[in-house]
């Protein structure tokens, strides 16, 4: 499976973006994906999943009631909306996705319970 995301940019406090990742190469719609983050010097964090049968989301404090996140399984597609930018939020946004699930509620949301990653997309929110 290949991932491909996109969207990143320079943007101000308060304003939005939304993300996409484009999969190939793989039943998606079978898949729990989700989008994780990483910032200059630190790890790698989780920031929101949805399940395969999109009925579940998982957010992190953080991000909650700020960031939604969706799928288009006819599109292959992930994305994440996200509103009222913080510059906290600048990193580079991973999108990442999970073969086996154990069912069509389930959300993952560790690094180590994903499969595949796409390379990156880099969200930059100045102050």
């Amino acid at each position: 499976v290949q991932l491909q995301a996109s969207g990143g940019g320079l943007v101000q406090a308060g304003d939005s973006l939304r993300l996409s990742c484009a999969a190939s190469g793989g039943p998606f719609s079978t898949y729990g994906v989700g989008w994780f983050r990483q910032a200059p010097g630190k790890e790698r964090e989780f920031v929101a999943a949805i399940s395969r049968g999109t009925i579940s989301t998982s957010y992190s404090d953080s991000v909650k009631g700020r960031f939604t996140i969706s799928r288009d399984n006819a599109k292959n597609t992930l994305y994440l909306q996200m509103n009222i930018l913080k510059p906290e939020d600048t990193a580079v946004y991973y999108c990442a996705e999970r073969r086996i699930v154990y069912t069509s509620r389930s959300v993952y949301d560790r690094v180590r319970e994903y499969d595949d990653w796409g390379q990156g997309t880099l969200v930059t929110v100045s102050s």
